[in-house]
């Protein structure tokens, strides 16, 4: 099964400036159950690309197909439904509510999607536990570490159990120790629970752990093998 496939996918930013071109006619495939790493230069338009495979933003030209769903046509209710139902996103700044503790901020999305308080309290304590958070499930972000804080983000991006995991440099403000901790867990949830996983990141050591690595340059997707 092919869990992601963009075809000529093309993107122009337009400002007070001349237009910006991100990247013109970019096509690839990324199979079911695959962790590839997404990696170049800063301002190739790694973070865009993710966003158009997130719905977050559109192309101007092209499709992207999520499980086979063409997840830039659906209406805007129907993208918000489908992106909290088969997608998980964590980004560089974990983005919690400081008012809500991690459980809470992990229960977030569930209950938006419909889940009772019962079923969203048990699957955040999975999730929490899973990144070895449990016992920190009843504290506010202002009381857990950077690594900590972004380890809620991946719970809450996990627990609804989404088909696809879109990160966004995760590890780009963690120190060294928290962010190999965090790769760690990544690749678990890639391997071992055999999600689809795309990771945009300059993280040499995170990328080694990916299935696939693919650089961004020239408006291409290159392997890394190229």
């Amino acid at each position: 099964m092919i869990a992601i496939k963009a075809d000529n996918l093309s993107r122009t930013y337009t400002g007070e400036g001349a237009p910006v071109k991100v990247f013109s006619h970019l096509s690839f495939e990324v199979p079911a159950g695959t962790f590839a790493a997404v990696m170049g230069p800063s301002g190739v338009g790694k973070s865009t690309l993710l966003h158009l495979i997130g719905g977050i933003d559109r192309p101007d030209e092209g499709r992207v197909e999520v499980f086979g769903q063409a997840i830039d046509e659906l209406p805007p209710r129907l993208r918000a439904r489908f992106r909290n139902e088969k997608i998980g996103f964590v980004f560089q700044f974990h983005h919690l509510l400081p008012e809500f503790t991690a459980e809470e901020n992990v229960m977030m999305p569930l209950l938006i999607a419909g889940a009772s308080q019962t079923s969203a309290r048990s699957r955040a304590h999975e999730a929490l536990s899973l990144v070895g958070l449990h016992e920190r499930r009843l504290h506010r972000p202002s009381a857990l570490s950077g690594g900590e804080a972004q380890r809620v983000a991946v719970a809450r991006a996990i627990a609804p159990e989404p088909d696809l995991i879109l990160a966004d440099e995760p590890s780009g403000n963690l120190d060294t120790a928290s962010a190999d901790h965090l790769h760690e867990l990544l690749a678990t949830l890639a391997h071992d629970q055999h999600r689809t996983l795309v990771v945009v990141t300059h993280n040499d050591r995170l990328a080694r752990t990916a299935d696939r690595v693919l650089t961004l340059r020239d408006g291409r997707l290159w392997p890394s093998a190229e």
